[in-house]
């Protein structure tokens, strides 16, 4: 499963700070992905899931393992959109380069700054409301261009397109995103191969001061600017891109103690992350054994067939069942054994439909 999201926003409003944060979280992650090619804008970050060390030592003492299993989360892609600016539609600030970036993502993360700084200088925008409409405007005129560029001829043949095109042009012109074009299921894979930039999920990113990340302060935030933007309060994600820095350089235990410090249950990173799983409808499912403890994350609503298919395609040819534990009773019955021997262990066919946390099996033929 691909999870990519692009930080996109104007200059000097937190993305640099926030994306050498994931570049150090990299770092620490490298050894353990060695197969992860990494592009200088690009960070590779692990998912995190506190099950999985729960999982790790339950099946070290089921295994009679001297250590710990190997824990593989799952993989999220940051890529950093840098240099958007106020003209980048028509190719200012390297635009053209950046929007084609931000064309091969899955999530839009747009990053405001919603503080006052006088040593940080900002560029083409005075305050929160116009820097998001100044990026959301330079997306919306990319996708004009695009279905400026449509051969006519080609449009002339297909009338479930031409229809299409012209109810997006009438609300991109109008300011309003893909979204609100009202486009019949035929209407929408007609243009799906086109990618439109303001087509996709998006999350706004509120980057505040240390004074104002602690949990009462971040749904005051939230509420504030889910008004100011007129979003529903959803959409939003509320970090402090230099404490996201801080937490960066510190151990786990570090991590926790200082967000505990500060009153905060996750970090902002954590955030982002959940609320990317969020948009895009994903859940993770965990398998567990000798070899490794690894989350594998899959669209809702997936079956057992195509969860399957995600660790390789020969397991959906292959398929015979699936063993399956809720992580609930997995802990609660300390791994495999107790779980079968209380009856709560499941063998479930291609057809069952996967929940978070499910701990599973697959038997696969030859």
């Amino acid at each position: 499963m691909n999870l990519s999201v692009g930080i996109v926003g104007l200059p000097n409003v937190g993305k640099s700070t926030l994306f050498n944060a994931l570049l150090k979280k990299q770092q620490a992650l490298a050894a353990n992905y060695p197969f992860a090619t990494i592009e200088p804008n690009t960070g590779i970050v692990p998912v995190p899931d506190e099950r999985l060390t729960r999982l790790a030592e339950i099946t070290k003492v089921e295994e009679g393992m001297d250590e710990l299993p190997p824990i593989k989360n799952a993989l999220i892609e940051f890529v950093d959109i840098a240099g958007l600016v106020k003209g980048a539609s028509e190719g200012e600030g390297l635009g053209n380069k950046f929007l084609s970036h931000i064309r091969e993502v899955k999530v839009i993360a747009h990053v405001v700054r919603v503080f006052e700084d006088s040593n940080v200088i900002k560029e083409g925008a005075v305050d929160p409301k116009s820097d998001y409409e100044t990026i959301r405007y330079e997306l919306i005129l990319s996708d004009m261009q695009t279905l400026d560029n449509i051969n006519e001829k080609s449009l002339k043949l297909d009338k479930v397109k031409s229809s299409a095109v012209d109810k997006l042009k009438a609300v991109l012109s109008g300011g309003k995103s893909v979204a609100s074009a009202n486009l019949t299921d035929e209407e929408y894979e007609s243009i799906r191969e086109l990618n439109l930039l303001s087509q996709k999920q998006e999350i706004i990113v509120l980057n505040v001061t240390e004074d104002d990340y602690n949990e009462a302060k971040i749904k005051e935030v939230i509420s504030t600017y889910a008004n100011l933007l007129e979003f529903d309060e959803s959409q939003f994600v509320v970090i402090s891109a230099q404490i996201e820095s801080e937490l960066a350089s510190l151990t786990p235990d570090e991590q926790k103690e200082y967000l505990k410090e500060l009153g905060v249950e996750k970090s902002g990173l954590e955030r982002l992350i959940n609320k990317a799983y969020e948009k895009l409808g994903l859940i993770s499912y965990l398998t567990c054994g000798e070899i490794e403890v690894k989350a594998w994350t899959i669209k809702k609503g997936s079956n057992a067939v195509e969860a399957a298919g995600e660790i390789h395609t020969d397991f959906m040819k292959r398929f015979i069942k699936a063993e399956v534990v809720s992580y609930n009773d997995f802990v609660e019955y300390n791994g495999w054994k107790g779980a079968r021997d209380k009856g709560r262990a499941r063998m479930e066919g291609r057809d069952y439909i996967m929940h978070d946390g499910d701990v599973v099996e697959f038997k696969i033929g030859r």
